[in-house]
């Protein structure tokens, strides 16, 4: 896959991508509740891109049944919404993306469903850091595999496993851009990294092995040991200097953990 370099119409045709995206997390976080199915959670995804003018983008990639991953506890990724009940004590990914006026934002976050356990909390935390990390790494004057060194660096001393499996990409006009954007560290740095660039940092981070496997529905990612998966993503524009932040929500939170040095255009 190529790698483009956006133009500033671009970039901020990408911004209001991104916040569309952003803004339906953050209405997410504040909604999701014990009792509610998957299917309820990509209902309420839906509708909050659509009220923005934005158009669900995962149904457009390879015919994707739902306009949100929703992904349950040993779920890793791409878990298919439907009538699961969600429970006190789950952790649910949830991943959208939306299309813009031709051009693409991508984010995700993970959302304890009441109280969780000590193990599932640390593992949250654990994966919102090192999505931090990996952001704060994605400069210019650096290089592409600077990033999954840093997350590699951030989660070790937890004992997690990183997937490696499925991975951050470029975004923009199309969903999936190159470059492919690993979270765990590499034999090189990488290609260079130029201002203009968009990609997803997206780190999945396993309470056990990083092993995966896929279920038989064709979608739906879990941990081959059965132990829980946490995932923060956001996309970022490369600039001069610090990443910026593209799915920003207008208001509500921004994940947990405050980006001090990011640069994030309100």
């Amino acid at each position: 896959m190529s790698v483009s370099i956006k133009s500033p119409r671009e970039i901020e045709l990408m911004r209001r991508a991104g916040r569309i995206v952003a803004n339906t997390l953050s209405e997410l976080f504040d909604s999701v509740e014990p009792g509610m199915t998957t299917k309820d959670v990509d209902r309420m995804a839906e509708r909050s891109i659509r009220r923005q003018g934005g158009d669900p983008a995962f149904p457009h990639v390879n015919h994707f049944p739902g306009s949100a991953c929703v992904s349950v506890n040993q779920e890793v990724v791409h878990g298919i919404p439907g009538k699961r009940k969600l429970k006190a004590g789950d952790l649910v990914k949830v991943d959208v993306g939306a299309l813009y006026q031709g051009y693409h934002g991508d984010a995700a976050v993970t959302i304890p469903v009441g109280r969780v356990s000590q193990e599932a909390q640390r593992l949250v935390d654990v994966t919102e850091n090192a999505l931090r990390c990996g952001i704060l790494a994605a400069r210019a004057d650096g290089f592409l595999h600077d990033i999954g060194a840093a997350i590699e660096d951030c989660v070790s001393p937890s004992g997690f496993g990183i997937v490696r499996q499925y991975v951050g990409h470029g975004v923009g006009r199309e969903l999936h851009e190159g470059p492919t954007v690993p979270h765990y560290r590499q034999a090189n740095r990488g290609m260079r990294l130029r201002p203009g660039m968009t990609l997803t940092i997206e780190p999945m981070i396993n309470a056990g092995t990083y092993d995966t496997r896929l279920l038989d529905d064709e979608w739906t990612v879990v941990t081959a040991d059965g132990r829980l998966s946490a995932q923060f993503e956001h996309t970022v524009l490369i600039t001069e200097g610090d990443a910026e932040v593209l799915t920003v929500p207008d208001k509500g939170r921004m994940w947990s953990i405050p980006f001090e040095t990011a640069n994030v255009v309100q």
